[in-house]
């Protein structure tokens, strides 16, 4: 094999400049004269080409006198088959976009495919020789010994049997390589149109404030959803004397202030005030563990994806946070005389990570595969926790009558603030919901119920109907339209979209 040196042809360089020009001169469309009609023919031959409508990618080629692929992506689909590593070398020099690093990476590609047909034809001296001449007049010292790394061990293998096609193959692969590593005007991004339409859309949903759908959403118009898509219509109301008791958990000393059901719904904790936690079977409503005695006050628990793993804190610093499986086998625990009283916590959708508010004004969150755990202060007094559905969130209820969103991930420096309800002397529990958890809600000790979309910081709506505080709110995780709401009024409200039609009353308990 030769390692020739030769030049460009001037057809190209010609054909190059052209390029140039028309990328630089290029007219202006749109309403607001935002879009070069060049780049934006260019994208509709790719995605014609990626559609598959090879011959209408081909005509308007042709009329438009536009190439999908650029001038010089073009030379180096002519020179890797067949070999020509100088004038490719010489053509990837010659993209002025390219940055040094990605121009190292591209030129270490090239001369580890030449070095290694060198050696598949027996040629171990024009190897060396590209080594030693060819590659430090282009690349850094790293390159260069990563280079005679790959040469010692493409040594060692046997290169006997690439043959023709096996080359063919791996300049194939080689241009590929390329093609991910060269940036735009050079190489267009993969399904760049598919790309921007898709990002205006995404745009436009997550400007609607009241998206709440899994429907298509339509090109053929801007989207905009209206107030019917979230709930705000009270659709029953539940009173406990009209309600017909399924089963009656009896064993508790003390008022139960806290319950949690299982993913599966097959089971139910309770806890309430200096009371121990019992775990119950729903469907024949008895007792299946008590969980300590007397003298292990348990202020919080939750359930782990599984269904057959629990997890409670203690107002207690030495009882601390203890995890169980369903027969009262301790499996984990976390404990000691530095260890806050717990006053509330969670477990996240995904069953990584453990959060729980000690101190009163202090947020921990513990990652439980890789232990790693960082700790948030709050200026006020936190009275409640939630998760969000997707595990990537989670929101906090402030005495100072303000909820604070946080993310699990640990990316943000500051909470996202929400405001409009009222709350001072009462616990009050907010909730995620919507389609991907997009919505919070809130009770308010003014009798009303607060609805927020997450990208903004004032309710885009209030619901009446209450009489007294309204302390407890949970969205359906699967019905993304139906909320439900509590109150000291001793009423439980369902709401749905004003003047529903697709929600049947009698399917809602």
């Amino acid at each position: 094999m030769e390692f020739m040196i030769m030049e460009r042809e001037k057809a190209d360089e010609s054909s190059g400049e052209n390029s140039v020009v028309m990328e630089n001169s290029a007219t202006m469309i749109g309403p607001k004269g935002m879009i070069k009609q060049h780049e934006f023919v260019r994208v509709i031959i790719q995605s014609l080409y990626s559609l598959g409508y090879r011959k209408s990618a081909s005509c308007l080629e042709s009329e438009s006198g536009i190439s999908y692929k650029s001038v010089d992506l073009e030379l180096l689909e002519s020179q890797i088959p067949e070999g020509n590593w100088n004038i490719c070398i010489d053509t990837l020099n010659g993209i002025k976009e390219l940055v040094d690093e990605t121009r190292a990476s591209a030129l270490f590609l090239v001369f580890k495919q030449c070095m290694l047909e060198c050696l598949s034809c027996g040629d171990d001296s024009l190897a060396l020789a590209v080594l030693r001449k060819k590659v430090p007049a282009l690349l850094g010292r790293e390159n260069i010994c990563n280079l005679a790394y790959s040469l010692l061990n493409l040594k060692k293998k046997d290169l006997s049997n690439l043959d023709e096609n096996s080359i063919f193959e791996q300049r194939r692969r080689l241009l590929t390589e390329l093609e991910k590593l060269l940036p735009p005007p050079t190489v267009l991004p993969e399904r760049r149109l598919e790309h921007l339409v898709e990002t205006a859309v995404t745009a436009q949903i997550d400007s609607c404030m009241y998206h709440n759908s899994q429907e298509e959403v339509s090109l053929y118009e801007d989207h905009c959803c209206t107030r019917e898509q979230i709930p705000t219509e009270t659709i029953q109301v539940m009173e406990g004397e009209r309600l017909t008791f399924k089963r009656t958990l009896r064993s508790h000393q003390n008022p139960v202030s806290f319950v949690a059901w299982s993913p599966d719904d097959t089971k139910l904790l309770t806890c309430g005030n200096v009371e121990v936690l019992k775990l119950w079977d729903v469907e024949t409503g008895t007792c299946k563990h008590t969980f300590g005695d007397h003298g292990f006050i348990v202020s919080s628990c939750a359930w782990f994806p599984d269904s057959k793993r629990l997890v409670c804190g203690s107002s207690d610093p030495e009882k601390g946070i203890c995890m169980y499986d369903c027969d009262g086998n301790e499996i984990k625990a976390w404990r000691g005389t530095r260890m806050p009283k717990v006053l509330d916590l969670a477990v996240t959708p995904d069953g990584e990570h453990l959060i729980s508010v000690f101190s009163d004004k202090d947020i921990r969150i513990f990652n439980l595969v890789t232990n790693a755990e960082r700790v948030i202060s709050e200026e006020h007094p936190i009275t409640s926790l939630s998760v969000s559905i997707n595990s990537k969130f989670f929101i906090v209820n402030l005495n100072s009558q303000e909820i604070h969103l946080w993310d699990v991930a640990g990316k943000w420096e500051k909470a996202l603030r929400y405001k409009g309800h009222k709350q001072h002397k009462y616990v009050i529990r907010s909730c995620f919901g919507g389609l991907n958890s997009s919505f919070i809600a809130s009770g308010s000790e003014n009798s009303q119920v607060y609805i927020w979309n997450r990208r903004n910081p004032k309710p885009i709506e209030v619901l009446s109907g209450h009489l007294m505080t309204v302390n407890c709110v949970s969205w359906n995780p699967r019905r993304h339209q139906m909320l439900a709401s509590a109150s000291d009024d001793h009423t439980i409200r369902i709401w749905g979209p004003s003047q529903s039609k697709n929600i049947q009353h009698e399917k809602l308990i």
